[in-house]
């Protein structure tokens, strides 16, 4: 009786040894990706974030903008300050 009885329960063994080499396996591949698939995760969960919440792209920009034109502000500033100093000694004997 005992005898028929033994071999599902032996297959069931052999199956979750089998099994648990495959997870072993599978993860001894699947360890070199995971610090970039982290990666990637983080930058999906950001550009997540950034549609869920438009402002901060208007804000992007917005900052962008005001940070270009005061370099440009400060350029033509220190152009015209070139200029003026180079006319003044232009015009001195």
């Amino acid at each position: 009786m005992n005898a028929p009885s033994d071999r599902p329960a032996q297959r069931r063994d052999r199956l979750v040894a089998r099994a648990a080499a495959q997870r072993a396996a599978l993860g001894q591949a699947v360890e070199p990706w995971r610090q970039p698939l982290a990666h990637l995760d983080q930058g999906l969960a950001a550009l997540r974030y950034i549609r869920r919440h438009p402002a901060l792209i208007v804000a992007g920009v917005a900052l962008f903008a005001v940070f270009r034109s005061a370099r440009i502000v400060t350029g033509l500033r220190r152009a015209w300050v070139a200029w003026r100093i180079l006319h003044g000694l232009r015009g001195r004997p």
